[in-house]
């Protein structure tokens, strides 16, 4: 008999991780400077795309955490930006949990909210540490992943007297502007970044569509949450922080893309864990621009979290006989 199996809903999760937005915070920031020690297994993320659908993709994180026992697991999940014009989420996502001793998987947590929460609470970690004192923040992109961060940002005490918001769609800006205190809707992306403190992309971007280095001359800090909206030039006159160095210079993400067209990777000057233990304080003679890849071990931290409090609470549903039917190796 092989260990009972358990499945946690995305309104399970929802619950537990919005009961307590600065401890997820915290719990991000710990794994941070785990992964920073040695104390995680984080390979590279693995890609699986549609020549049918170039915007489409569905992505593998494998991860493991250290630890007494210790976990281990997987995020599977897809982004179809064409879903939003079927009156569907862009991305979904599941994540399956093993147990580091046996193997076995024990759980699989819907994972879109898990890794919506993630993503929201390390820019709200980031913001803390590099612009802290930030009261004017604007979004470039104002979907869930917006709205998800703009509720960290409070939750850590980022209070911003004007909050500007751009999208494509206007509408959606707006929606998101009535959720918001003091918020408005920029009319150009260039207004959200010239008049912002702090400022956050958070759009479908695959490739830069914003080039021009002098919206950035007021030095504000960037949090780059999508990844490719900024040219290699403005990348390169910027000071660079991300996650992890390996995995976010990959993928043509924009820091990728200067790494190509210089040859070298000078222009990354810390990790966030860098910052988070003093060791690198940006200088404040240029833009900073955090860039996080998204790294599965933050998914399997806060995975393991709503796990125990699920089951704890009797919200998981467990399935005792899952494995019944297994045999020994012969």
């Amino acid at each position: 008999m092989g260990p009972a199996f358990s499945v946690v809903s995305a309104d399970t999760a929802r619950a537990i991780l919005d009961a307590d937005h600065q401890g997820v915070v915290d719990l991000v920031e710990r794994t941070y400077l785990r992964h920073h020690a040695g104390g995680t297994v984080n390979p590279p993320s693995y890609f699986l795309r549609f020549p049918e659908d170039p915007a489409a993709r569905i992505i593998a994180l494998p991860a493991a955490l250290d630890g007494d026992p210790g976990v281990a697991g997987l995020k599977w999940i897809s982004s179809f930006p064409g879903n939003l014009d079927r009156g569907l989420p862009r991305a979904s996502a599941v994540l399956i949990l093993n147990d580091r001793r046996t193997g076995f998987p024990v759980a699989c947590l819907e994972a879109s909210v898990i890794s919506a929460t993630r993503t929201a609470a390390s820019a709200a970690l980031a913001a803390r540490a590099l612009a802290g004192s930030a009261r004017r923040v604007g979004f470039i992109g104002t979907g869930l992943i917006a709205a998800r961060i703009a509720d960290f940002l409070a939750a850590v005490g980022v209070a911003a007297d004007r909050v500007l918001l751009h999208d494509r769609d206007p509408d959606r800006a707006a929606r998101l502007a009535r959720r918001i205190e003091r918020a408005d809707v920029a009319g150009t992306a260039e207004q959200a970044v010239r008049e912002s403190d702090l400022v956050v992309f958070a759009t479908t971007a695959r490739v830069p569509h914003v080039t021009e280095a002098d919206w950035f001359s007021h030095r504000p800090v960037v949090l780059h949450i999508s990844l490719r909206d900024l040219s290699p030039q403005i990348v390169l006159g910027a000071t660079n922080v991300v996650d992890d160095v390996e995995h976010c210079l990959q993928a043509d993400t924009s820091p990728h893309l200067a790494e190509q067209l210089t040859g070298n990777r000078d222009h990354v000057h810390a990790t966030i864990a860098d910052v988070l233990t003093g060791r690198f304080t940006p200088p404040g003679d240029r833009p900073v621009v955090f860039s996080p890849f998204g790294l599965g071990v933050l998914d399997l931290a806060l995975a393991e979290v709503v796990l125990d409090r699920a089951t704890a609470a009797g919200s998981a549903t467990v399935v005792p006989s899952f494995f019944s039917g297994l045999h020994p190796d012969r």
